[in-house]
Parts: structure tokens; sequence; C-alpha cells
């Protein structure tokens, strides 16, 4: 219809014709509309065309993924030719080829239909970061993503009006002027230069640029952080449950900056042990509607790049108040799990509490208290590097043979229950996904070090054992009293995704049969940990999945295979946990009677929940994408300094 056309139709009066003209500029710049012939407007879909957001690969080609409200469920597959002067990220107007029949039978999207990109309705980003390359004639930037595959030709560098001028090999910042013709590169000016190309800190700066990682913290926020206590004073523990006699522990990697879980162990008169799972109580600190709140909900996680963080909450609290640091008083929320000797649970209970951490164990110590009879042996199990964590502990030689006795015993209990609950969630359809690390790890300056392979061994599964177990116990309760909260949820995957996956096994000499049955999946797990493609295949099976996220509702977690399922034991690190300690709070005080010196905390809203899970997972995939590309750099820049030695 045209526009006469439509204010007729909607009896709109002539002096409301204004409002109409924008309402139709603002659906048109949106891709909520489409204008087409001889003035006239239509839904996308009955043009064959689709709006969405253009995702590029390396080689060039390309595929949208539609906007939510599009009838298109799958993706949109774009050869590179028909990309015009679309960028990676930018919301675009496709025109669907054939009527959106599937044209393409090989490669990725194989039974998508295929697409011609015929408008640019928004650039994902106006600035780029690369390194400044010139050649005979001019200069250009080779941005760092791959997928944006045109080189920049920006002005001659020495014209300049940064000081200083930036030179070849630099790491800078580019904006990207109107490109119009695809056949010419597109042009910039550069407008930072963040330092030489492979230097850590340069590197670095370009990742917070291209993520928008935020290093620094509002005003606002430092004032409300400059305000909190130092440590944990008598008016803070009223009402919790008193643990600081109780056998503690933390358990993490050599670079762990906050330490956020621990561990303790009771033994009860009649023989039971009592093991808790103490998590850091953010939310004393955290209080809804204050600028610290906004702030952590805005950054929704920390980055976790290597050799540095990008926290969600302000060094005096991620690295202080909230960290469960060695032979500090710390205010925690606990699930305390009574366990018999056979490893079945009894009873659970859950409160606030406050605690007192024997001993921060690396990995590495808590392996060698499992492994090794000889104290001697342990003893010389070396600190992890001040530079590299927030809290290196007190070294082992030091401890008496008394401490060390009863600190490898707590381990070996703890071990001793955890591999009952691993062995009994594995015999009842959980899925074994997990796989070695190889993790870098740089010297004092920033520079990579050494490369190491992490293994998933007893003392990260005796960890993870505890974690699951409270995560999924809190998501019972939370769900069983109807509180609106957020979940940990992990889909089904598609059956095409794990036919195809079927057949590149097969390829591989694997043979399996239906993977939609959970014991077929373990099976192939099986078969593919002893391959010698293993690595390979089990990071194309991983693919072939959904990818986990929030929800507002207990959908289940496939991998866990568990219908209960939450994020509790991380709040220093997770927005989400944070709230799901909120939700925890209110159902201590609603259904146990609970007290507390803050008073009853606020009921949970269900209104919000959706959109928080929601923004939540979109800071969780950034993050990820941001630690990855930290990775790549430190890998290229520890073997171009191998090369030169």
């Amino acid at each position: 219809m045209k526009r006469g056309e439509l204010a007729a139709a909607l009896k709109i009066h002539r002096k409301e014709v204004r409002k109409l003209d924008f309402e139709l500029r603002t659906l048109q710049s949106a891709g909520r509309i489409i204008g087409i012939k001889n003035g006239r407007y239509c839904l996308p879909s009955d043009a064959d065309l689709v709006t969405g957001t253009i995702q590029f690969r390396q080689s060039g080609s390309a595929f949208l993924r539609p906007d939510q409200d599009e009838e298109t469920s799958g993706g949109v597959q774009i050869a590179a030719e028909d990309t015009a002067t679309a960028m990676h990220g930018d919301r675009v107007v496709v025109r669907l080829m054939d009527g959106g029949a599937p044209v393409r039978r090989t490669g990725p999207g194989a039974g998508e239909p295929s697409g011609k990109v015929i408008r640019i309705l928004e650039r994902g980003r106006s600035t780029l970061t690369g390194t400044l390359e010139s050649s005979r004639q001019f200069h250009f930037i080779v941005p760092d993503d791959p997928r944006f595959v045109n080189d920049i030709y920006v002005p001659n560098p020495a014209r300049s009006s940064l000081v200083p001028p930036p030179t070849v090999g630099d790491k800078v910042v580019v904006k990207v002027a109107e490109w119009l013709n695809r056949h010419v590169s597109p042009e910039g000016e550069i407008v930072q230069v963040l330092g030489r190309t492979f230097e850590p800190r340069a590197e670095l700066a370009a990742i917070y640029y291209k993520y928008r990682l935020e290093t620094a913290f509002p005003e606002a926020v430092e004032k409300e952080v400059a305000s909190l206590p130092d440590g944990v004073g008598r008016r803070d523990i009223l009402h919790r449950l008193d643990l600081r006699e109780v056998p503690t522990v933390t358990i993490d990697p050599d670079d762990a900056k906050d330490f956020d879980d621990a561990l303790s162990l009771e033994t009860l008169p009649n023989g039971d042990w009592r093991i808790g799972v103490h998590i850091a109580d953010v939310g004393s600190y955290v209080r809804p509607g204050t600028a610290l709140d906004a702030e952590a909900q805005k950054r929704g996680n920390s980055t976790y790049l290597v050799g540095t963080v990008v926290p969600m909450l302000p060094f005096k609290l991620s690295n202080g108040l909230c960290s469960l640091k060695e032979r500090e008083d710390r205010l925690v929320k606990s699930v305390l799990f009574t366990f018999s000797r056979g490893g079945r649970i009894r009873r659970v209970e859950q409160a606030n509490s406050v605690i007192n951490s024997f001993k921060r164990l690396t990995y590495r110590q808590a392996y060698a208290l499992l492994r090794h009879d000889d104290l001697k042996q342990i003893r010389r199990m070396p600190l992890p590097p001040a530079h590299q964590t927030g809290s290196t502990g007190r070294p082992l030689g030091e401890m008496s043979n008394e401490d060390l006795r009863r600190l490898q015993e707590m381990v070996r209990n703890f071990w001793a229950v955890a591999s009952k609950l691993r062995a009994d969630r594995m015999r009842h359809g959980s899925l074994d996904l997990d796989m070695p690390e190889t993790k870098i790890f740089v010297d004092a300056e920033g520079y990579a070090d050494r490369i190491e392979t992490i293994e998933n061994d007893e003392s990260h599964q005796l960890i993870e054992e505890f974690m699951l177990l409270a995560n999924e116990h809190v998501a019972a309760i939370t769900r069983k009293a109807q509180l609106p909260s957020i979940y940990r949820v992990h889909d089904d995957p598609d059956e095409e995704k794990l036919q195809e996956f079927r057949q590149t096994a097969a390829t591989y000499g694997i043979q399996c049969g239906d993977l939609t049955k959970r014991q077929e999946m373990s099976r192939l797990l099986g078969r593919i940990r002893s391959h010698p493609q293993g690595h390979i295949l089990r990071v194309q099976l991983l693919r072939s999945l959904k990818r986990a996220c929030y929800r507002a509702s207990p959908d289940g977690h496939y991998g866990l295979h568990k219908r209960d399922y939450t994020h509790f034991t991380s709040p220093i690190r997770r927005y989400a946990d944070l709230i799901v300690h909120r939700v925890f709070d209110y159902y201590l005080m609603k259904y146990e009677g609970a007290k507390s010196e803050r008073g009853s905390p606020m009921a949970p809203r269900a209104d919000r929940m959706a959109s928080l899970a929601e923004h939540i997972s979109i800071t969780e995939v950034n993050s990820t994408e941001a630690e990855r590309e930290s990775v790549k750099v430190k890998l290229l820049e520890f073997f171009e300094r191998e090369t030169k030695k």
C-alpha cells in the first residue's frame, strides 16, 4: 500500500499525516516494513525479504540471523558476492532466492535458504581495531577480526592530528566512513593509537575496545564501595550460623583471582559427614537500587582474559571483602549436606553463615594431598606466582605435620563422597563433556610465559560435584516454592545436527546409533575419549549441541540430565548467581523463618526475570568471545617469542 492508502485505511486525519510519516520512517529503519516500487510499503515476508544481523566467515561468505519476529526459523546463507557493502554485525535486509527454498546442499548452512543483501539498516559498529600497514601507494588497516574481510584505506598517518602520529605496525582504532561500493575497499580515519601490535598492553586494549569491556568503574560506584567496611564486624554476623570453627578450605586454580566457594567438613556423633558448600554472600554488600548493583548488572559477569580480569565488581569486593581468603572471616550462603559414609544424602540444610577458611589450596596441592602419603613430597608443592593470583595462601612447607594430616584427611573424605556422586550422576545419564584445557600463563610483565595442559582430574571433579549438587538443590527449592528466579538451561540438541555429527564420526571410523538416545550418546563419548582424533571430534560434537543460557523458566539441563539447575556458586563473577542469592534470601526468610540485621529482603519480581536472563546470556557470550580472542593473541605472542630464542 502507498502512504495515502494506509492513511485512508487507518482513518488518519490530515493533521496527523506527519505522525504517520514518522512512524513509517521508524518502522522502515527498524526493518519492520520495506519500501518497494512506486512508493509502496510491504511487510518483508510479503516480498521474500528477511531482516536480521549478518555474520561473516573468514572466507567472505556470510549468514543472516533473522530478527526474532521473523518467520524464517533458521539462518539464511549469503555468498561472498551477494553481501554488498555489509560488514560483520550489521543489521541488513536480505532478499531470499527462489522464494526461500533451501538451495544449499553442502557446506556450512546446508539445507538453509540462500539470499542476497539489498539494504543496510544499521551498522553494527562504526569503529574497528586493527594493525596499520602500508604499500607503495597507500596506507591501510588490517582489521583484528578476520570476519571483517576488507582492509580499510586511511590517509597518510604522517598528516594525522594524533600526537605522536601512528606508524606502520601500530595497533590502532579506525573510524570507518560511509561505504557505498563493494568493489572499492572502505575508507576510514585513525582515531586512537593503542600501542605496538603484539605488545601485551596494546593487544589487551584492543580486546577491551572491541568487546566494550570497561576496566574502570564509574565514580558513583567507587564512592559506594569506599563506604563499605574493610572486614566482617560483629553486627554483620548477627542472626547468622557461626561456622568459623568448622574446618573449611577453598580449592581453586593456580591463577584464581577471586575465591567465591569453599567446602567444610564435620564428623557428626553418629559417624555421618556434614559437608558444607559455602558461597560468598555478595548480596550483603551489593544491594538492589544502588549504583554498584546497576554496574554489576550492566557488566553481567567478569571477563577472564589471559593474565588479567575485567571484574564484575570492584577490587575491594572481588578480591577483598567477598573473596573467601585464607584466615579471614567471611559472610556466606551455605548449603549443608549430611552424608552417610556410603555417600547417601540424609539431610540438607541451608542458612546464611559466617566462615573462616583454614587453607587456600590450588588444584595441584589438593591432587598431591589425594595421591601422596609422603608429607615431604606434599611440602614441596609450590605456591602459585603472586602476580598470577588474588591470594597465594600459606606454603604447605610451613604447616605442621598435624595440620597437613588433617588437611589431607579432609580432602580425601571430600573425594570419597564426590566420587560416589560423580559415578551416580554418570549412571543416571549425565554426559561427560569435559575435555583437557590448554592454559596460557603469563610472566610478571604480562607476556605469555608457558603453556600447560590442565587435566580434569580428581581435584577438579571434587569441587565440580559439590558445586553441581548445591546448584541443583537451590534450583529445586526455588522452583517448588514457585519463586521467580533465573535458571541455567541447556536445551535438547536438534536431531538434524546430531545426524550430521553421526555422519562426521563415521568418516573417522566411529559408528554410532541414534544419538537422540542418551545411552548412545554416552557410548559415543566413551569411544571418542580413546580415539586418536578425540579432541577434534569432541569439539565438533560440542558444536552440534545447543549453547547453555539463562532463562526465567526451569527448563532443565540436557548435558547434566537434570530437571533443576541454576547458577548459585559464583556470585563474585556472575550476576545470575547474585540474583539467585536474592531469591535464596527471600526463601530463607519466608519459609525457614531466618532473620537478618538488614530486615526482610524484597520479594523477587517475575516481570524482570526474563529480560535479566536474556541480558546476562548476551554478556556471557560477549565475554566468552573476548576470552577466546585473548587466548589466540597470547598463543601468537608465545610462539613468536619462542622462535626468536
